[in-house]
């Protein structure tokens, strides 16, 4: 990066290559019982009546989620709401400090794809640090252990609360 360059810390992009089909990674971003297998320790989804979905049921536009984490107590709950999931290959979602996630799923030259955007990311200090390069640090694992579970079926999470502050929790 030359020094006329100026990092753009409102957004980061990280991709990786999955060998799995696209409507199966589709399936492990979109289904609380999918999601608990390679991100979250539990994850909740209301559709916007409230009502809860079923482990088994996608989510969809305007349902809204609660998620906890492994190495985390139940105090620590990520709250947020779907903005944007068209039932094949895109969701996104509102996510920590008023940003979104949007999930990209496609083929390229016979490999399938997994492109994540975070953006609209605060560019405070704190915004920096928090929300671009801690989230981008957690995000790189778990799109390596969505990766590590779909090709292997090998969860890498760290789930003793005991071991805190580990890369994999």
């Amino acid at each position: 990066m030359s020094k006329d360059t100026i990092y753009d810390w409102s957004r980061f992009i990280l991709k990786i290559n999955i060998k799995a089909p696209v409507d199966a990674v589709y399936y492990a971003w979109t289904r609380a019982d999918e999601l608990e297998k390679w991100f979250l320790r539990r994850a909740l989804f209301h559709n916007p009546v409230k009502k809860d979905l079923s482990n088994i049921q996608q989510f969809h536009a305007e349902d809204t989620y609660e998620w906890w984490w492994h190495g985390r107590d139940n105090t620590v709950v990520e709250k947020g709401k779907v903005l944007y999931a068209n039932g094949v290959d895109k969701i996104q979602f509102s996510f920590a400090g008023g940003a979104h996630v949007t999930v990209q799923i496609g083929t390229f030259m016979d490999e399938t794809i997994v492109m994540l955007t975070q953006d609209k990311i605060p560019t405070t200090d704190i915004g920096k640090v928090k929300y671009h390069m801690d989230c981008k640090c957690g995000w790189t694992f778990y799109l390596a252990n969505l990766k590590s579970y779909l090709e292997g079926g090998v969860d890498l999470r760290n789930k003793n609360v005991e071991h805190a502050n580990m890369v994999n929790s």
